[in-house]
């Protein structure tokens, strides 16, 4: 199996494509006449016995828990777990813990990825309670140095997971490269949500540091040259793999056919607790 790749198809089912390995990349291709370059880290095979636990999990009771994530004290039953068969929608458990083992990788592993913090899917929506559309006071508590052990301005990249209309999609406040992204996978666009951070940012610095950041000239971004979501149901995959390609200082070299391998590839990372 030295020179396949492992990669799974749309229906679930293995499918092996010839690589050649090229400065830890690998060019995949199908046929001779399309060649992509793709990292091999994101897309390592999962071993008969991870999917062998997979499926056994996938068929729990759903009120058995699972796994219990010690530092955050949060638990994920087999009910919650099972949003990462193919089909369902991801729920916020699921996501929140996941963005938790990214910044936990990175912390592991800092030399391998970007500084990034992960909000929680809460976030947001919290920021933008009340009567004005906007109360960072309700948020002031989230960030502080004592809790993060950082300062939200040492990062390279900040993400934060956005839900409106049962749709998924990522804002990113990017200070490394001056600019607020916003990744939908069904390319939606929202100015709004990236005014509101641009606002957020600039207070959260003011109260951090007592500088005053002037963020109007960064550009806002929405990414257009990204994967899109084919079916009804894969929004919160994409846009946790977004951010895990990001924190990985990746391009988005992956497509729809990637979501049922990224379902699993996810689950086990839950059930292990350690983000590959």
């Amino acid at each position: 199996m030295g020179n396949l790749l492992v990669k799974n198809s749309a229906s679930g089912s293995l499918r092996f494509w010839r690589k050649r390995k090229d400065n830890n990349k690998h060019v995949v291709s199908e046929d001779s006449s399309l060649e992509e370059e793709v990292p091999w880290e994101p897309f390592v095979p999962l071993t008969d016995e991870e999917r062998a636990e997979i499926l056994l999990a996938f068929s729990a009771d759903r009120e058995k828990v699972l796994v219990t994530h010690d530092k955050t004290s949060v638990e994920i039953p087999a009910g919650k777990f099972q949003c990462l068969i193919e089909g369902a929608w991801l729920n916020d458990e699921v996501i929140n813990l996941y963005l938790e083992l990214l910044k936990e990788r990175e912390r592991r592993e800092p030399w391998k990825f970007l500084n990034c913090h992960f909000f929680s899917t809460f976030f947001y929506k919290k920021l933008t309670i009340g009567e004005n559309g906007y109360d960072f006071k309700s948020v002031k508590r989230w960030t502080s140095r004592k809790k993060l052990g950082y300062g939200l301005h040492e990062c390279d990249k900040i993400f934060v997971p956005i839900h409106k209309g049962a749709h998924w999609r990522l804002a990113v406040i990017n200070n490394k490269d001056k600019k607020f992204q916003y990744l939908d996978s069904m390319k939606v666009n929202d100015t709004h949500v990236l005014e509101v951070l641009a606002r957020y940012y600039a207070d959260e610095v003011k109260d951090e540091t007592g500088e005053d950041m002037d963020v109007s000239s960064w550009e806002k971004e929405f990414v257009e040259d990204l994967p899109e979501q084919k079916n009804m149901s894969d929004c919160g995959v994409f846009m946790i793999k977004y951010a895990d390609f990001y924190g990985r200082n990746l391009g988005l070299c992956f497509k729809q056919e990637h979501m049922p391998y990224f379902r699993l590839r996810t689950a086990k990372e839950i059930l292990r607790l350690k983000a590959d």
